[in-house]
């Protein structure tokens, strides 16, 4: 046989064996995608449920012309309703609005590994100097401190990821809303003309709207 046919017969099975190779590397990833999805569907994770525990403001909110400073400690608890599926919290940041506006500057919570069945507790400090917002919303706030009663929200912004044995699945967008009702007239509501920022109190712990 010529050189020339060698050289031929080798680049055919070089290229036969590349082809075996692609072919087995495909398939690979094909077996483990269709495994990791036979998981999920089997196991169906549910998203975790959130519940602002209490809220206490540090000093008394203020309102300027047009802006708010607050700082208030949330306490802030999180449970793992799966059995069989972890839920790793990569990215946490929580703020408090008031009007759909940030009254607070984000705080980031570290990483965290929840367990199956597990409720984990936070309680960041959360706290901004003069927030500008729009006028109409500084004298909504005036108006709700009169009246004894302002409802905040607590909001959580994040990504998790789902965890079963040493599989991890892609992240996930989560969003997470508080209802934090202030109240003068703690445990009822209503303060009525006598009220003042430093009287509002947090009314009862809440369940939150979870969104994955």
């Amino acid at each position: 046989m010529s050189k020339e046919g060698k050289h031929h017969r080798h680049e055919h099975h070089l290229r036969r064996c590349c082809g075996c190779m692609a072919s087995c590397l495909l398939a690979l990833v094909l077996i483990v995608a269709f495994v990791a999805l036979v998981v999920y569907l089997a196991l169906r994770p549910s998203k975790p449920s959130f519940y602002l525990q209490d809220l206490q403001l540090r000093r008394p909110i203020t309102v300027g012309d047009p802006s708010l400073s607050a700082s208030a400690q949330v306490t802030l608890a999180s449970r793992n309703p799966n059995d069989h599926v972890g839920v790793l919290y990569r990215r946490l940041d929580v703020f408090v609005t008031y009007r759909d506006e940030p009254v607070t500057v984000p705080v980031s919570l570290p990483p965290q590994y929840q367990g199956h069945r597990d409720v984990t507790v936070w309680s960041p400090v959360l706290s901004a100097q003069s927030v500008p917002v729009a006028g109409y919303v500084a004298d909504a706030m005036k108006q709700d401190v009169a009246a004894g009663f302002v409802a905040l929200q607590v909001k959580v912004d994040g990504r998790i990821k789902w965890k079963v044995g040493s599989w991890v699945s892609g992240s996930y967008h989560l969003f997470v809303s508080c209802p934090a009702v202030l109240s003068a007239g703690f445990p009822g509501f209503g303060g009525g003309a006598n009220a003042t920022l430093s009287a509002l109190k947090f009314a009862q712990p809440t369940g939150c709207s979870v969104e994955v």
